[in-house]
């Protein structure tokens, strides 16, 4: 197993005349597999709220859910499940997968009851995942329907850094309309993993399994991603580096002299990560010139190694006195991936304090935005919260969540 990097520049030609250049450069990663290379070992760990809100049919669609996953996981693989209220606890130990009947008699007895304290199950959940991460793929999928009522979610946040620090994705599911958005898709950024939403208890199966299929394609774990400047170009000043697929995430950026230094988490096989660099480039003399170098390193759990590093990658432009632009696409459309998150992004803000036309057009701005990028579930989803604020109307919790979805990712239809 091995990474793959494809980089390409918004236009590979500047002006030799220009004193400041700006341009998108666009890396897509992915694992390529060997031949006869199998699936990665998975270590995964369920971290399921069973408050007093999840009582009935929301606990019992969890429960099938639970079992679904379970169900698909093999010999080699191994699972901890913590179940959570105000308090939590490991109902089963990470272990290597054997007993499943146990397993479900374990799930199948868990009662809802109790307030919510996200950050117990998450440090419950995180030693428990602990205990099996060498040479796997260790996945956390927590879910909730709640606010965070008995809990910290500062500390939250903090135990999520920590998880990638670790090695561990963890993946946020909200449950109906009253989880907190910012804090779930927070925590799954932190820890490059995926905010999922169920709206209504029969998609609760469907969405586990696709964050399982995601699971399953890891190739490479533990990717960061390092990137060296030349002289005279700089990286921009307010969020230069974010991912846009498959879904977008403002990415923290250490820098270290010239060279910046983002976590990626996993590298998949059937599906790229798309990072998003903005740089500027000072003036250059007529010819070619190398502005930029990326490397990734990685750790390769089938073949039990760790920090592998890629082939060192040159960019390079053409400064030319007779500069004619030559947009590239596919970097447009990142771009505008982006553009739409941002434009959606600054809605909610302003939403929330207090300036609804303002929200609006920002709103529309993104659902044109959405449309040009070929999305039109999206778009739809945008602009039918900008006209339900346009009349007066307040948007429900579950818009606000499809809209910041629809701002994240690409809906599918």
């Amino acid at each position: 197993m091995k990474v793959n990097i494809k980089s390409c520049l918004s236009d590979n030609c500047v002006d030799s005349s220009s004193r400041n250049t700006q341009r998108q450069l666009t890396l897509d990663i992915s694992a390529i597999a060997d031949r006869q290379e199998q699936s990665l070992p998975l270590n995964l760990c369920l971290i399921l709220d069973c408050s007093g809100s999840m009582t009935n049919e929301p606990l019992e669609t969890v429960k099938q859910a639970a079992i679904s996953i379970i169900e698909k996981l093999h010999p080699g693989d191994r699972l901890s499940i913590i179940a959570f209220n105000h308090k939590a606890k490991a109902i089963v130990t990470n272990q290597p997968v054997g007993d499943i009947i146990h397993i479900k008699q374990q799930i199948n007895l868990l009662k809802a009851d109790g307030g919510t304290s996200i950050d117990e199950g998450l440090k419950l959940g995180i030693k428990e995942i602990s205990a099996g991460k060498r040479n796997a793929v260790s996945h956390i999928f927590l879910l909730t329907d709640g606010e965070n009522e008995h809990g910290d979610n500062k500390r939250c946040l903090k135990l999520a850094r920590l998880a990638s620090e670790y090695k561990i994705t963890i993946n946020t599911l909200g449950f109906g309309e009253n989880w907190n958005q910012d804090v779930l898709e927070q925590i799954a950024d932190s820890a490059t993993g995926a905010l999922a939403y169920i709206e209504q208890p029969k998609k609760a199966i469907t969405e586990f399994e696709q964050l399982f299929t995601r699971l399953q394609s890891v190739g490479l774990t533990d990717a960061r991603l390092t990137l060296e400047l030349m002289p005279g170009v700089r990286l921009a000043e307010l969020k230069p580096i974010a991912q846009v697929s498959p879904e977008t995430i403002e990415l923290t950026v250490v820098p270290d002299g010239n060279y910046f230094t983002v976590r990626l988490g996993d590298i998949m096989t059937d599906r790229e990560r798309t990072i998003l660099i903005n740089l500027y480039i000072g003036q250059l003399s007529p010819g070619q010139h190398q502005i930029a170098a990326i490397q990734v390193a990685y750790d390769a759990p089938a073949a039990g190694k760790e920090n592998i590093h890629s082939d060192i990658i040159p960019i390079e432009v053409k400064a030319s006195t007779h500069y004619q632009p030559e947009t590239n696409l596919q970097v447009k459309k990142s771009v505008l991936t982006l553009a739409k998150y941002r434009q959606t992004q600054i809605a909610e803000a302003k939403l929330q304090s207090g300036d609804t036309a303002g929200a609006v057009t920002m709103l529309q701005t993104a659902a044109k935005t959405a449309l040009q990028l070929g999305d039109d579930a999206g778009a739809t989803v945008l602009q039918q919260s900008a006209t339900r604020l346009q009349v007066g109307e307040e948007l429900s919790e579950g818009e606000k969540k499809k809209t910041r979805l629809a701002s994240k990712t690409i809906i599918k239809a």
